[in-house]
Parts: structure tokens; C-alpha cells; sequence
């Protein structure tokens, strides 16, 4: 797209039809619940065809990157430091959580006896609950065969096959020129694909928002509205508080960053996964002057490492059910804890309700809390999720720029254009 190439009016910018159907989910899901609740398919269907795109671009981004790469010891380098980055944002973001709870007590005063709680619907959750051990985590990052990282669309096994090949290419040099020109090509047809399917995402918007309102609605709202509050003002305290220091620092405005990816916000708010802009945001980086190689191997990796977001939910929901049900829990009982979920949200990928099955699965493996607790918030799981996935979303774009420039792969020029609304959308 050419930079003289005028701007499309705002009401057919793809953030503006995406907030128009949001409004129209709402409204449709709040005076005919029956009718939105039944728009589930929508939002499922938009999910299922971004889903599709993710391992091939994941794929064609970091092989492309790392082969094209003259120093392959700073692959190394980069996923070290974004490791770091991201260990040290999750402990902040799960001690935010537990302080936040503590000091508001959402779940203080409800006396929840679980004799009087219904637990046939989480039963299908808690069947998948199992204790995963740090090896096992390992382990599976490792697919069982190169086509099964594919299939399974499990991010870090996509991403371990790429990071083989993208070296495999560097050292193939020229004799390997000519599939690195093909998977660009590829690269370049996949994100023709997402631009087209991503003309469907108010569609998906409006599917997934109208039947949270209309299967959740107001009832869950306001029974167990000092959760919903306590968590939205945790994540408003952790993007602001923690968050927006570092974009500081990092020589750019977080303010600015949020205008600048608002359409993938208001998508996943909608359809409460992150996943659904992944391929976006690979394209928005790489416009905002981040090195290709930076962008693909971090935003995977973040996705699975670095989701503020569902640490936020984790610690806030775990101590929430346990004042619910005057489960008594001391000091070293929320640092044993808080070393469980540092373990148990990797992995967490933004799948939408992959967040609930981690909390089960965690109450399971710590053992203090009763784990058929979680039917408490199942109702309110999607409307938690809609403040949970934009933090998350928020906090692999910040990563990505920080290790860029930590990195010295960040172009000044046009990141200050991107911002300034001045480049082109990729």
C-alpha cells in the first residue's frame, strides 16, 4: 500500500465496524438473550478461521527471520533476553494480583457452601485438569512428529520446528536461498489470507459479544460484580503501573501504542482470545520498525511465557474463590501459591477458556482450595476474559518493542510514523 493512497472514511475503517457490531451484540444480547446466545457460531466460526493461519505464519515469519540473519548467536541473545523480560513481567503481574485481592477482598463476606453449588458444569473442565511437572512442560514443547506441530497448533512446538529450520537454512547459505525466497513468498500469501478473513471480524465481533451478553448477561454481572470490578481495575493498575513506565523508558507512548492496535484490541475484547490478531500484530510490528526476526521470535513465545493478563486472572480468581469459601489462607500459603502459577500460566495460550482450565488445574495441584470452587465464577469466566486477553495483548506489543530495542533492532523513523498515525496499515 502506497503512503499516498487516501485513507479509507473512518466508517469503514475495520475498528470503527468492528465497534458498531459490538454495540449491535450488546444490544441484541441484552433485549432477546435467547437469540444472541445463539450467535455463538459466529464468534467461533471467525476464531476457527484465524486459527487456521497462525502455525503457517508463525512458521514462514520466524524460518524467513533467522535465516536471513547473518549473526546467529543473536537468536540466542534474543530469546534469552525475552525470557528474562517476560519471567520478571508475570512475577510482577501474579504479586499485583494477590496484593489487589487481598486489599479488596472481593470474595470476603459470601460464605459459599460448596454442598450448595452446582458442579456439573465445570465437570468437563475439570477432567482436563492434571498437575504438569516442569519436565512434562518441556517435553512437550518437543512435537511427536514435524507435521503433528502443525496440526496440533500447539504455538511453542510450531516455534521449535521453525527456530531448526531457520538455522538449518543460515547454514545452508546460498544453497538455501531459493526456499527462503519461497517461504517469503508463502509469508507473503498468508498474510494476504488474514487481511481478507480479518473483513469478517466484525461479524465474529458481534457473534462472540452477543452471546456473552446474552447467556451471562446482567444476572452474572451483578452476583458477582465485585469480582468483575476488583480484576478490571488490577488490570487497568498493572498497564499503568508497570506497563506504561516501561514504554516510557523504552522511548515511546503507551497511549499511542493503544491507538495504534485498537482494531486487534476491540477483536479480542469481543472474542476474548488474543490468538485471533496474532498474524496482525506480527504485520504491525514489523511496520512499526521491529526487526522480522525480533517480531517472530518473541510474539510466539510471548503468547505462551508472557501473558500478563491470565497471571492477573490466576492469582485474583484463586484467592477470590478461597474467601468465597472461608478456605483460610496464610502468608506462605500464597508464596507456595504464587510459585505454582508462575509454572502453571506458561503454556496458557490465548485460546479462549484456556485461562479457566489452568485455574482448575492449579487448585488442583496446590490442594488448599476446594477445586469445585471454580463453578462460583464460571459465569463471569468470558466477561473476566474480556479485560484479561487486552492486557495480555498489550503486554507481548510492549515486549516486543522493549527487546528491539534492547536489541538496537528498532527503526526510530518509523516507529515515530507509526505512531503518529503517518505509516501506511500493513
Amino acid at each position: 500500500m502506497n503512503s499516498s493512497t487516501p485513507a479509507r472514511p473512518f466508517y469503514l475503517q475495520l475498528w470503527f465496524l468492528v465497534l458498531v457490531a459490538m454495540a449491535l451484540g450488546v444490544a441484541l444480547g441484552q433485549f432477546y438473550p435467547a437469540a444472541g446466545a445463539r450467535m455463538q457460531p459466529l464468534g467461533d466460526a471467525f476464531i476457527k478461521a484465524i486459527g487456521v493461519l497462525i502455525a503457517p505464519i508463525i512458521f514462514c515469519t520466524v524460518v524467513h527471520g533467522i535465516a536471513s540473519m547473518a549473526n546467529m548467536a543473536k537468536v540466542g541473545r534474543v530469546a534469552l533476553k525475552a525470557l528474562v523480560y517476560f519471567e520478571a513481567l508475570t512475577t510482577i503481574a501474579l504479586v499485583i494480583g494477590l496484593l489487589a485481592v487481598n486489599l479488596f477482598a472481593p470474595g470476603a463476606g459470601m460464605n459459599v457452601d460448596l454442598s450448595d453449588l452446582d458442579t456439573s458444569s465445570v465437570a468437563p473442565y475439570l477432567e482436563q485438569t492434571h498437575r504438569r511437572t516442569t519436565a512434562q512442560f518441556l517435553l512437550n514443547i518437543i512435537p511427536d512428529t514435524f507435521i503433528g506441530a502443525f496440526s496440533e497448533g500447539n504455538v511453542l512446538q510450531v516455534l521449535y520446528v521453525s527456530v531448526l529450520c531457520g538455522f538449518a537454512l543460515s547454514y545452508l547459505g546460498q544453497a538455501g536461498k531459493p526456499i527462503v525466497d519461497l517461504i517469503e513468498a508463502a509469508s507473503r500469501m498468508f498474510f494476504r489470507i488474514v487481511a481478507m478473513v480479518m473483513w469478517a471480524a466484525p461479524i465474529g465481533a458481534f457473534g462472540a459479544i452477543a452471546f456473552t451478553v446474552g447467556k451471562f448477561g446482567s444476572g452474572s454481572l451483578f452476583s458477582l460484580g465485585k469480582l468483575i470490578v476488583t480484576f478490571y481495575i488490577t488490570c487497568l493498575i498493572f498497564i499503568f503501573c508497570v506497563i506504561w513506565p516501561i514504554a516510557h523508558w523504552c522511548g515511546f507512548s503507551l497511549f499511542k501504542f493503544i491507538r495504534y492496535i485498537r482494531e486487534e484490541l476491540l477483536i479480542v475484547i469481543a472474542t476474548t482470545s488474543s490468538e485471533t490478531v496474532l498474524p496482525r500484530m506480527i504485520a504491525k510490528l514489523e511496520a512499526m520498525g521491529c526487526e522480522e526476526s525480533v517480531v517472530g521470535l518473541v510474539i510466539p513465545t510471548g503468547y505462551s511465557f508472557n501473558l500478563d493478563g491470565t497471571c492477573l486472572y490466576l492469582a485474583t480468581a484463586a484467592v477470590f474463590l478461597a474467601q468465597a469459601t472461608n478456605t483460610p489462607l496464610s502468608l506462605e500459603q500464597q508464596f507456595g501459591l504464587l510459585a505454582v502459577l508462575l509454572l502453571a500460566s506458561k503454556g496458557a495460550a490465548g485460546v479462549a477458556g484456556a485461562a479457566f482450565i489452568v485455574l482448575a488445574a492449579t487448585l488442583a495441584a496446590v490442594g488448599t482450595i476446594p477445586v469445585e470452587s471454580v463453578a462460583l465464577i464460571l459465569g463471569v469466566h468470558r466477561l473476566l476474559s474480556q479485560a484479561m486477553t487486552p492486557t495480555n495483548l498489550i503486554g507481548n506489543g510492549v515486549a516486543t518493542l522493549v527487546i528491539a530495542r534492547w536489541e538496537r533492532a528498532l527503526d526510530d523513523d518509523r516507529l515515530r510514523a507509526a505512531l503518529a498515525g503517518g505509516a501506511p496499515p500493513p
